[in-house]
């Protein structure tokens, strides 16, 4: 019978949904969380490891004789050591675009929250501020309409066409940049904000004009050296004063020393984020401590209707590879 072990099940399912769907495939052990230094002891003559973040670096791989598939229950799969589990002809898949809804939702939740404020607004009507107050109304701040705003989404994947869907139902205008769209529009000659074919109420456009024209940026592209702190310094000068900045995709992209400067010295408006360099923070993260700025603990995907979808996925990348026809591979 295959042996199935689950290394870093809690996230995923903290218990509010079952494991059945891959305890039918075979013999399972499901672990909440495995420290690095008990990995190879619970990994030890498994042919099938499932994994979110727990690490399988060169050495790990080269120790697991047994292993002959690595899934990966997220959409990234940096935490594998994909030349060595090809060399050892280990098949590794992920979960693409299980999270399109949720991450979405999450954008414009953050994007909501830095203009309407309403999580603190709740807080200073609970310590009794609205109480105290000569008026019927207070504001704790200024708030800003999303109507006739512009959103500018760096990367325009499966999340970011879904995001400005519901944006534009808002009433923003909806611009959208990425490093193919730019290669795409050199390559056929293409103007300076041409509609996108398949939802014409985005224009693509390259990345100085939409530092340059966009109210509210919202990242959505994949972690690479490219992206590596494409919110710099340097990018952050070419912004609008006062500009928003939404991250749910990767906390490199964001420079955050930059990032925090920028707030502190309100070239920035707000900031909001999903994800950080470094998850847990460190103590020291410069975003912890500046002005005007969100961090929700990399939440985007966990409603359980997402974790249900991303774990009925993972049992049928299993089921395939079991079966001899292995999807969602990537290597």
């Amino acid at each position: 019978m295959t042996r199935i072990v689950v290394l870093d099940g809690y996230t995923t399912n903290p218990g509010d949904l079952s494991w059945e769907p891959l305890s039918r495939l075979g013999d399972l052990a499901v672990y909440d969380r495995t420290p690095k230094e008990f990995v190879l002891d619970r990994a030890a003559g498994a042919d099938v490891l499932l994994t979110n973040k727990t690490l399988f670096p060169a050495r790990v791989i080269a120790a697991l004789p047994s292993v002959r598939y690595i899934g990966c229950m997220s959409t990234g799969y940096n935490v594998v050591d994909l030349e060595e589990a090809q060399r050892r002809g280990i098949t590794v898949t992920n979960v693409p675009e299980y999270a399109t809804f949720a991450t979405a939702q999450m954008t414009i939740a953050l994007i909501l929250e830095l203009t309407n404020h309403v999580g603190s607004h709740n807080q200073h009507v609970h310590e009794g501020a609205w109480s105290q107050s000569v008026d019927f109304c207070f504001t704790d701040g200024p708030m800003t309409e999303l109507f006739g705003k512009t959103l500018g989404l760096i990367g325009y994947g499966r999340i970011a066409q879904r995001t400005a869907r519901i944006a534009s139902a808002l009433g923003m205008r909806v611009l959208a940049t990425s490093r193919s769209i730019e290669a795409r529009m050199h390559h056929e000659n293409l103007a300076d904000m041409s509609p996108d074919i398949e939802n014409p109420d985005v224009n693509l456009t390259n990345l100085p004009t939409l530092l340059r024209e966009s109210d509210i940026i919202s990242c959505h592209c994949p972690l690479t050296p490219e992206t590596r702190h494409l919110v710099s310094v340097d990018t952050i000068a070419k912004m609008k004063d006062g500009a928003l900045i939404i991250n749910t995709s990767r906390g490199p992209v964001l420079d955050e020393s930059a990032v925090a400067d920028a707030l502190i010295a309100g070239k920035l408006g707000g900031v909001a984020v999903d994800v950080l360099s470094h998850e847990p923070p460190n103590e020291d993260n410069p975003l912890l401590t500046a002005p005007n700025c969100i961090i929700t603990p990399h939440i985007a995907w966990a409603p359980k209707e997402t974790r249900s979808r991303l774990l009925d996925t993972v049992a049928g990348n299993l089921e395939a590879y079991l079966e001899g026809r292995p999807r969602n591979t990537v290597c």
